[in-house]
């Protein structure tokens, strides 16, 4: 190609470039701007935003971008604040409920173990009949044991308290029954006993027993459970905390990647203006189309984790898994706060200390183990029981009480030798003996009379009984209780390190969260100055576009840095108030800073 050729074709290139110029200057189009400056770029209702193409396009674009997630109607919208979220977890959340339960059950152990000292109601009543071989009639007896037994929890001691009352026709049984006053007899005899007795441990067991140690083992594992229910209460405050702002920055990153895919979208209109006026090459429209592509993507993904984020939050505040709700858009209507006021690191760990779950939980094992070394200590001694009884007994027969007359001598023997001394007399011719009569007068009418008159005898006063006596058992090297108490007194040890061990990490725990809020805090300030500085940059990189001295792909590089600026800034006020929830976990003080009063599971455990 000759000299001249290449000087013509330079020069009509200088003029076409001179001519866009010109027409640039005279008629500028539509530049990019952000959100906030472009009127019609964003439609954004509560719960939902929408992409929209410029209402000045003078051809088609892409297709609007499909913010709609999967299983949520966008016009049922349920506004939610941090408090309200947080209150709706902890009635609704199903592990709260789990833990809750727990204590409840525990009190039913402690409950089930205190009905050891109820008094006990006992009556026994019976009947038999008895015969012997070769005998012609049967005894029948018929009796009714009662009682009221019950254990006394000061002092270890047990009472009974008794009434039995006995009808026997066996002539065995009469006879113990009467000491052996009575050993025949077709009569009935009936009797009444009415008494108490009372056994007092004086050595072993007089401090704490067995039931008064499983009592007190069960109160503090109760305790236990209930700081175990506190410690999932606080864990699910702050989870909500954290679930809820991952939302409000999944919601704000959404908006920023409309926001960024609609300034795309103007940059292509521009360029579409320009190739029309003949001022650009077709092939700048590939490049801004990619790049609206390459964004409308990344919008993809900041609407599913929009997604991902709601059903975090909504698998806390929700109870049931088929409710209504999860259909419904959530709202958030809190927006991250900040404080530029440093934390008082000596405040969070004495908060710690005082009152972390963990450590309350640990200091509740160690009275476990002070009550198992109690108890283990009280069973190396030997056992000496104190018993006594106290009784009114009293009897009466079931025979008629009538007077007798009879013979002097009645006896076989008697008439015998009585008979045969008359006939020698006889036969001597002296007078015969007579076996003279007597009267046996009726015997105390109180000794007859059946039940009424044995239960009448109770209160004379040849009635009261009494057992005084003392029962003593020692082992002679009693090895399990001494075995017992040293693996009580080796688990004390071993409690010791374990709450020296919690305590560092305790310590360590607060020390982190502290320093992760002073960086969260110093990351929003710098962010917010990174955000403005990305502002200016975008502002003068848009005006160099316009003149013509900048490119697209520039004024892409400022637009992406414009929006990871923005979600720096959000990403660090949101982390800032994660460290504040994670901090209120670390100090166990999730109550106390967000107003929250918990009915208890069980009232009076605290």
């Amino acid at each position: 190609m000759k000299k001249s050729n290449y000087r013509f074709l330079f020069f009509v290139c200088i003029l076409s470039i001179m001519l866009a110029g010109t027409l640039t200057a005279q008629e500028p189009g539509p530049v990019a701007k952000n959100a906030s400056d472009t009127r019609g770029a964003i439609t954004v209702l509560p719960g939902s935003l929408t992409v929209t193409d410029s209402p000045d396009s003078s051809r088609p674009l892409s297709k609007a971008t499909d913010l709609t997630r999967v299983g949520v109607q966008t016009l049922q919208q349920l506004p939610l604040s941090l408090q309200d979220a947080v209150r709706r977890a902890l009635l609704n959340n199903n592990d709260i409920e789990v833990s809750r339960d727990d204590v409840r059950f525990q009190e039913t152990q402690v409950r089930s173990l205190l009905g050891i000292y109820d008094p006990v109601f006992t009556t026994n009543p019976r009947f038999s009949r008895n015969s012997e071989t070769g005998s012609p009639t049967a005894t029948k007896d018929f009796q009714v044991d009662t009682n009221i037994a019950q254990f006394i929890r000061p002092g270890g001691g047990s009472y009974q308290v008794f009434f039995n009352n006995a009808r026997t026709e066996n002539r065995f049984t009469q006879a113990q029954v009467t000491s052996g006053a009575v050993t025949g007899g077709a009569a009935a005899l009936y009797s009444s006993s009415l008494g108490f007795g009372y056994t007092q441990p004086l050595f072993r067991n007089f401090h704490i027993d067995n039931k008064r140690h499983q009592i007190e083992i069960a109160k503090k594992r109760l305790e236990q459970t209930d700081s175990d229910f506190q410690l999932r209460a606080t864990a699910t405050i702050t989870d909500v905390q954290r679930a809820y702002w991952d939302f409000v920055f999944a919601l704000r990153n959404q908006q920023n990647q409309v926001e960024n895919v609609n300034l795309a979208k103007e940059n292509l209109r521009q360029v579409e203006a320009k190739i029309t006026a003949g001022a650009s090459a077709p092939v700048e429209r590939a490049e801004v189309e990619t790049e609206l592509a390459n964004r409308e993507g990344e919008l993809l993904l900041a609407t599913q984790q929009v997604g991902i984020t709601e059903n975090a939050l909504k698998q806390f505040v929700l109870r049931d898994p088929l409710a209504n709700e999860w259909s419904f858009t959530f709202v958030p209507t809190d927006d991250p706060r900040f404080s530029n006021d440093p934390l008082n690191l000596e405040v969070a760990m004495k908060d710690a200390m005082d009152n972390r779950y963990e450590l309350r939980r640990l200091k509740l094992q160690r009275d476990i183990n002070a009550v198992d070394i109690k108890y283990f200590k009280n069973q190396t001694k030997p056992q000496i029981d104190f018993n006594s009884t106290f009784s009114l007994d009293g009897l009466a027969s079931g025979a008629p009480n009538n007077g007798l007359t009879t013979n002097l001598l009645t006896g076989t023997q008697d008439i015998f030798l009585f008979n045969g001394l008359n006939a020698t007399r006889s036969s001597l011719g002296l007078p015969l003996l007579v076996n003279p009569s007597i009267v046996i007068p009726p015997a105390p009418s109180f000794l007859f009379g059946g039940f009424p008159r044995a239960f009448g005898n109770l209160f004379r006063t040849d009635a009261p009984n009494f057992t005084v006596g003392v029962t003593i058992s020692f082992p002679f090297r009693n090895r399990t209780a001494e075995a017992n108490l040293d693996a009580a007194r080796i688990e004390g040890e071993q409690l010791d390190a374990q709450t020296r061990s919690q305590e560092q990490a305790v310590i360590a725990e607060v020390r982190n969260a502290v320093q992760a809020v002073e960086t969260a805090r110093q990351r929003v300030l710098t962010a917010r100055r990174a955000l403005a500085n990305a502002q200016i940059q975008l502002t003068g990189e848009q005006k160099l576009y316009e003149a013509g001295k900048s490119t697209t792909f520039l004024l892409f590089e400022r637009e992406n840095t414009l929006k990871n600026a923005r979600n720096s800034e959000i990403r660090a006020e949101t982390d800032y108030n994660k460290a504040i929830a994670d901090l209120q976990r670390a100090t166990s003080t999730a109550f106390r800073e967000n107003n929250i009063v918990i009915d208890e599971p069980v009232p009076g455990i605290r």
